[in-house]
């Protein structure tokens, strides 16, 4: 076998791996409990795109992991006392049904979540559920 047919098959043997280590990663994100599909993307531009992503909760905060990523550490993490929604909006006009579109500050910078009514029932909770004197945090 001629040496540029060794570096083909070395080349598609590493990313067959990787595909599979990334959907292995995605698969046992996804299968966490506490885990629930969750789209982010920055606040103040409707036409950009959410970056696909899972959302787990841990001990007072939320950590975000983008789907197809190889890292093992989340993306994103909100702490409970610093997260505060500031809306959402049903997505069902946008043909998006069972679907929210929650408005969101943490530390001042607003972003945005796409996520199942159920999830956001779950987040809106969550929220809810922090100590007291930190009740003000859902809308």
């Amino acid at each position: 076998m001629p040496a540029a047919a060794w570096v083909v098959v070395a080349v598609v043997a590493v990313a067959a791996l990787v595909v599979a280590v990334a959907a292995s990663r995605l698969r046992a994100l996804s299968r966490r409990v506490g885990s629930f599909p969750c789209h982010a993307r920055s606040a103040g531009n409707p036409s950009a795109a959410f970056a696909l992503g899972i959302a787990h909760y841990a001990v007072g905060r939320i950590d975000w992991y983008r789907c197809w990523s190889l890292s093992p550490r989340p993306a994103r993490t909100w702490s409970r006392e610093r997260l505060v929604v500031t809306g959402r909006v049903p997505l069902d006009q946008a043909g998006q049904h069972d679907q929210y579109l929650v408005r969101c500050r943490y530390d001042g910078v607003d972003f945005e979540l796409s996520m199942s009514t159920a999830a956001y029932a779950g987040l809106a909770s969550w929220l809810e559920a922090a100590p007291p004197g930190r009740r003000d945090l859902v809308l």
